[in-house]
């Protein structure tokens, strides 16, 4: 899925219907889950039906001393994007981004601190010190590539959301041309509809802070579309209002969703030791099924990707 993403196209957004079921029903870990751990002040690792994992010494070695010192991994994540991350009804981080950071850890023997991020911050966030990974759905670019190294954990596509029954009558990414549409700030999705070919008619954009905030612009009138990657955009239209209150564009020559990008986890550019320690463990999670159960529970299986491999962004 194309999560916060940026593009040197010009072309812009289909859909694709992935969500056969929104809930975030549970599926059998490996190792043992150890249920209550975190609301006991403990380490913050899979609890309940969350999928769990076993750690690996020889990838836990690969780790810096500095963040073995410290004893955990700061990771910052962007709350709510869901399904990617978001708060259950006691308070705890869920969804794929804290779910998949809670196996690293677990992977690789060290405590997890997951932190509350705004999106536009998340890499100075990383240059000051104050987190060491970004899992936050960013778009793997050559852009960030100049600041960040990704392990790629996901592939895919935009899509188009309007109001239930689209009464603006957007069929194509083409009819977005001269209508007011809401993105979420720092994303650079603006600079897609920006750079569309319009004519005299260009895409009025209107960029807000946070992903829920594009769709309460949708819902209250003051835009004609909103645009998300095409997981955020089905499990909007589908919860919201109990799926009354919004359509997702079926564009036909885009199936899958426009432009399939890379997302990935975000690591400082000089963090090798870091980096590789990552990237095995999680490797070690894509060997033994893990990641795809977690992918599977969040149901985003579709945007899979086979290996892990490092800053595929450039050739997407």
């Amino acid at each position: 899925m194309a999560l916060r993403t940026t593009l040197t196209t010009t072309g812009l957004l289909g859909a694709t219907a992935v969500l056969a079921s929104l809930a975030l029903t549970g599926c059998s870990g490996f190792g043992t889950a150890a249920a209550g751990a975190a609301d006991a002040g403990g380490p913050d690792v899979p609890i309940g039906d969350e999928v769990s994992t076993t750690a690996d010494p020889e990838i836990a070695a690969l780790l810096p001393a500095a963040i073995v010192e410290k004893g955990h991994l700061d990771i910052a994540v962007d709350i709510p994007f869901p399904p990617m991350a978001m708060y259950d009804d006691t308070n705890r981080e869920v969804g794929f981004d804290p779910e998949l950071a809670r196996l690293l850890g677990q992977k690789l023997d060290i405590d997890v601190s997951i932190n509350k991020q705004a999106f536009d911050s998340v890499i100075p966030s990383l240059q000051a010190g104050k987190n060491d990974l970004i899992l936050s759905g960013m778009n793997d670019t050559p852009e960030r590539q100049e600041t960040l190294n990704f392990v790629d954990y996901t592939h895919g596509g935009f899509a188009i959301v309007v109001e239930a029954g689209n009464a603006a009558g957007i069929t194509t990414q083409s009819d977005l041309c001269g209508r007011t549409v809401a993105v979420q700030k720092a994303t650079v999705q603006g600079e897609l509809l920006r750079a569309m070919e319009c004519g005299s008619s260009p895409v009025v954009v209107t960029e807000l802070p946070s992903d829920l905030d594009a769709q309460t612009a949708l819902r209250a009138g003051k835009a004609d579309a909103y645009v998300s990657d095409a997981v955020v955009a089905e499990y909007a239209a589908a919860t919201t209002s109990d799926g009354e209150a919004f359509d997702v564009v079926r564009d036909p020559e885009n199936p899958s969703g426009f432009a399939p990008v890379y997302s990935g986890i975000g690591i400082l550019k000089d963090d090798a030791e870091l980096t590789e320690a990552i990237r095995q463990a999680f490797q070690a999670l894509i060997d033994e099924g893990a990641y795809q159960q977690v992918l599977d529970r969040n149901n985003i299986g579709a945007y899979a990707v086979e290996s892990a491999e490092l800053n595929r962004g450039a050739g997407s």
